[in-house]
């Protein structure tokens, strides 16, 4: 992991609140990056964003996707490089429950980042964080190729198959014509220290075990690609870099771990427990009239191997100790920054 082209560069981060934004808001402050945020408050309480304090290391500005004026007025004045695009309404049962609101940022907050991009003259890169889940789910057994149709199932998933219209339109119409090299990733689950986001796994076993309650897991036998959220954030900045350089690698991506770590969301949860200790365990527990949620989800990245160089470092077991290791650590009274900086430090060694 080589950041050194990133020294100096002035990145623009949406979502830089949230659990990938402030880890790779982190990341980016390591490698001497000029980093400007734009994000709502943090989307939880406790969030990782205030724990690390990363507001005092950024120009981070409190602003929502969905207002392109001030969304643009940020972005312009910020004169970026390289813009991320993260911000989202990222999770599927929330979706059931709001889908205005997922559309309405996922999409348009998508049109509003690259309408600010063609207005604004200083970029020449940018990448859109999207989702695993685009694609048109046949359940099948093997991994899911970036030109396979994208139609997501639930308002979350097909809103970022949405997006990725949206930029593939982008990118034709206005921003190739203008030098701006744009791509979007597909990453799969991510896990890592300070997410405490409500219906993930890993959060909801840490929020169990801490309280001395077995874990409840909704559904023991869905597979899902679980990665550390440092190994789709390093794809992200290589694919900004190296389009960056060469136009021509432009696209999309999938980012997805080593095809060895299949695990049924139930294997997940012996794994977490067995590194966990304490006596940790945890329970099925089925809910009731539960919204549908893909069974079996796998992507091929042989793409991003191939013409990138990249791939995974970590294995699931080894994301499940890292993960373990930052909220012990966090627990025992040590600084959140500091432990996010060292374990992003140990990554790229």
């Amino acid at each position: 992991m080589d950041l050194t082209f990133y020294r100096g560069k002035r990145v623009f981060v949406t979502g830089s609140t949230g659990f990938k934004g402030t880890w790779l808001c982190r990341m980016l402050l390591l490698a001497g990056a000029e980093v400007t945020g734009y994000a709502l408050a943090p989307p939880t309480d406790p969030s990782l964003f205030a724990l690390t304090q990363t507001a005092r290391d950024i120009a981070q500005i409190e602003g929502d996707v969905r207002d392109l004026e001030a969304l643009t007025r940020a972005m312009q004045a910020a004169r970026p490089e390289i813009v991320l695009h993260l911000a989202a309404q990222p999770l599927v049962r929330q979706s059931y429950a709001a889908p205005v609101e997922t559309y309405s940022t996922n999409i348009m907050g998508t049109v509003h980042v690259l309408e600010a991009v063609r207005q604004t003259g200083s970029v020449r890169s940018v990448v859109n964080v999207t989702t695993d889940k685009v694609y048109l789910n046949k359940e099948w057994a093997w991994g899911y190729r970036e030109d396979d149709p994208l139609d997501g199932y639930d308002p979350y998933s097909n809103s970022k198959s949405c997006s990725e219209l949206v930029t593939g339109a982008y990118r034709r119409s206005f921003l190739t014509a203008q030098g701006v090299a744009v791509s979007t990733c597909r990453a799969g689950n991510v896990i890592g220290g300070g997410d405490f986001s409500a219906d993930r796994i890993v959060p909801d076993c840490i929020r169990a075990v801490t309280a001395g309650e077995p874990i409840a897991v909704r559904d023991p036998y869905s597979v899902r690609p679980y990665q550390h959220v440092l190994e789709p954030l390093t794809a992200y900045l290589l694919v900004a870099q190296r389009q960056m350089e060469d136009i021509s690698l432009a696209g999309s991506y999938n980012v997805g771990p080593f095809e060895t770590d299949r695990l049924h969301t139930g294997e997940l949860a012996t794994c977490f427990c067995e590194i966990w200790g304490e006596g940790a365990s945890w329970e099925s527990r089925m809910q009731p009239g539960a919204v549908h949620e893909a069974s079996y989800l796998w992507l091929d990245s042989a793409k991003i191997r191939a013409r990138l160089g990249w791939s995974p470092r970590w294995t699931v077991e080894d994301a499940l100790r890292a993960t373990i290791e930052w909220t012990k650590a966090c627990l025992h009274g040590e600084d959140a920054a500091a432990v996010t900086d060292r374990q992003i430090i140990g990554y790229g060694e």
